[in-house]
């Protein structure tokens, strides 16, 4: 990489080993660790040699309720209904509600009855026994306490809401990955900040009514990093924060468009610099 991010590491040669097979496995050809230029290179730089003691606590999703309140407001909060590391016996509460893991990713229920709490529970389980992070090397995950936390459902008629997901570089916002239909069809695609489609065929997606809000939140919870990944929900008329990624797919699925694989890299790297030169201000701007 030309410029190093902060907090560098030397390399764990069995993870490099690891990390360049699996990259090759989803992409069919060898990462370039030792000057990675795209940004799915740079993922896997980042799970080798970043330690950044900022990333851990931001990933995690007990923690960052307090975090995300103090810097965005309240408002912006999913409220937790319960935090802990086994799940009572008994629904906490009424209504539908999201049982997850706080500490990894992928890790959630959702739960509709009791019927539901029950399988919840056991997937509960599962989630607290087993350390999340190691098999991809994906560091941060490893120092997340392992937990369980349950949220109200913030769904509207059942159905999950649209996860709308701002990558922003040097605390600047340049794309935007919407995720749709993730309990049915799951499909996404990408549009730039001023929601411009980056595929020509991509569905069609409205345009939120705060995006301009969630474009500012993101902006102000990825400032000081080259790169964050910051997600919301906009179920109603205010969005909600979702969470902070730092590995993104953990740099395993391609692009689509593919060239956004590089665009993004070129975008990291200028973040990157633009730190290393002490121009990396709350309002740092990378040129898109």
């Amino acid at each position: 990489m030309h410029v190093a991010p902060a907090r560098a590491v030397d390399i764990d040669p069995a993870a490099a080993a690891r990390i360049r097979l699996t990259y090759w496995w989803r992409h069919g050809r060898l990462p370039d660790l030792a000057d990675p230029t795209a940004f799915t290179e740079l993922v896997q730089w980042r799970k080798l040699h970043d330690r950044d003691p900022r990333l851990p606590v931001m990933a995690d999703k007990a923690a960052m309720k307090e975090i995300v309140g103090d810097r965005l407001g309240r408002d912006w909060v999913v409220p937790m209904l319960w935090s802990g590391t086994a799940l009572p016996d008994r629904p906490v509460g009424r209504g539908p509600m999201v049982v997850k893991a706080r500490h990894g990713c992928n890790q959630n229920a959702f739960v509709h009855d009791d019927a539901g709490w029950r399988r919840a529970g056991r997937r509960a389980v599962r989630w607290v026994g087993v350390p999340y992070g190691r098999w991809l090397d994906e560091w941060l995950y490893t120092l997340i306490p392992r937990g369980i936390l349950i949220e109200p459902f913030i769904g509207v008629d059942g159905a999950l809401p649209v996860d709308y997901k701002f990558y922003v570089f040097g605390g600047h916002v340049t794309h935007v990955q919407v995720h749709l239909d993730r309990g049915g069809r799951h499909r996404w695609t990408v549009h730039d900040r001023k929601w411009i489609p980056m595929v020509r065929d991509a569905p069609v997606v409205t345009r939120p009514t705060a995006l301009d809000a969630m474009i500012a939140a993101a902006e102000e919870m990825g400032r000081g990093f080259d790169f964050v990944r910051v997600d919301f929900y906009q179920p109603a008329a205010r969005p909600l924060f979702g969470e902070m990624c730092f590995y993104p797919g953990s740099g395993l699925d391609p692009f689509d468009p593919p060239w956004l694989d590089a665009e993004m890299g070129r975008l990291w790297m200028a973040a990157a610099r633009r730190r290393a030169a002490g121009r990396d201000g709350a309002r740092d701007r990378v040129a898109a």
